[in-house]
């Protein structure tokens, strides 16, 4: 029983230990420079595209560990049809955006009718879209760079040194509106908790320890506490960390809170067993690769706006990063299994081996090969505890 419960606290928190552990290796590793106020603003403005495709491409992932290779050029496509849109054809910020929005829609759900409903497999779609997108974006830029003049859209998506949200509370060297957000997630986040937690034992359910919630809570408040505080010291909160925020919460809710949440777990557990009980498994496929497309067009939009400009080559191995935060925060190869919090967890942990080697100095050739040894040990990792557990 004793080895089970260790089992399964080192399945639940294997990759947080391993988060802290590459901090305290790399802040000791670069002198302290890795926490840095600007260093911390950094690595959430250049990884914000990460969070929002590993996001969307979790709920691929659980369908039963498919993925998405097409990402990165759709990223790069939608991206260039808004550069194009705003400084070619003069088109407004808004409609430039709705453009790129439904582009991406319209490309999700083109590859998600194949996968759902004709079942071609979701590697051959998304492969043949990614050699398509990435060619339709060299046609539309002209193999070009077309820099972008639109201030309004680069500020609200998080481009260039001046996206962040002004102190409503003075201009001092500490923004005030930023420790004052931090206080008010921390107030909520231990609110929603204990009412959870209440509603549990009125419902009768079973709840976990009293004294291991706190420790979480605590643990989760002091991160949140520090990184705003590190915000506050540098420029405050980064436009780009509105978007990633809005778009983590809103898929922690739906696969947590939802039914339709629940059907992508089932799907990637037993898709026989889930389409007998009644629920459309196509739909739910259909679901999972149309969302990606819309994602994609939103990372679309954060990179041109830090950017500033739309170029063939930008979103290269964009698909890369997404699918290794998920495996890495703790999503099944085998699908059914993983969470929106463990995929920042797996993202984070990217962005910091990726900061923390550029501080050092280290070869970027070299940085790819420990990013792919970290990624075949998380799914080892994976693939060990579940024989295990058969």
């Amino acid at each position: 029983m004793e080895k089970a419960k260790v089992a399964d606290f080192m399945k639940k928190y294997t990759m947080i230990l391993a988060l802290v552990l590459v901090i305290i290796f790399f802040s000791v590793s670069t002198g302290g420079k890795l926490l840095m106020p600007q260093n911390i603003a950094n690595l959430i403005a250049q990884n914000a595209y990460v969070y929002v495709l590993a996001t969307g491409m979790l709920l691929a992932i659980l369908t039963g560990g498919n993925i998405d290779l097409s990402v990165g050029s759709v990223v790069c496509f939608v991206g260039a049809i808004g550069a194009v849109a705003m400084e070619s054809w003069h088109w407004g910020g808004i409609a430039a955006v709705a453009l790129v929005l439904a582009a991406g829609l319209a490309i999700g759900g083109f590859q998600a009718y194949w996968i759902a409903y004709v079942r071609v497999p979701p590697f051959i779609v998304t492969l043949a879209g990614m050699f398509v997108f990435r060619g339709l974006s060299n046609v539309i830029l002209g193999g070009k760079t077309v820099s972008l003049k639109n201030a309004g859209f680069i500020k609200v998506f998080g481009g260039g040194a001046n996206c962040y949200f002004p102190d409503l509370f003075g201009s001092g060297k500490v923004n005030i509106l930023t420790l004052i957000v931090g206080i008010l997630i921390c107030a909520f986040y231990i609110v929603s908790v204990f009412r959870s937690r209440s509603k549990k034992i009125k419902k009768g359910y079973e709840t976990g320890s009293f004294v291991s919630e706190i420790i979480k809570m605590v643990v989760i408040c002091a991160v949140v506490l520090y990184v705003t505080y590190k915000l506050a010291m540098y420029k405050g909160i980064p436009t780009a960390l509105v978007w990633v925020s809005v778009i983590v919460v809103i898929y922690a809710y739906i696969t947590s809170k939802t039914t339709t949440g629940r059907y992508f777990y089932a799907v990637g557990g037993n898709e026989k067993a889930t389409k007998l009980s009644g629920i459309n498994t196509n739909k739910v496929y259909f679901l999972a690769y149309i969302n990606m497309g819309l994602l994609a067009a939103i990372a679309g939009l954060l990179t041109i706006a830090r950017m500033s400009s739309a170029q063939p080559t930008y979103g290269q191995n964009y698909e890369m990063d997404a699918i290794g935060s998920c495996f890495i925060g703790g999503a099944s190869a085998y699908g059914g299994v993983g969470t929106v919090p463990g995929v920042i967890i797996g993202a984070t942990l990217m962005g910091i081996i990726n900061l923390g080697m550029s501080i050092m100095g280290v070869d970027a050739n070299w940085q790819k090969v420990v990013k792919g040894v970290v990624l075949l040990m998380a799914v080892i990792f994976d693939v060990v505890t579940k024989k295990q557990k058969d």
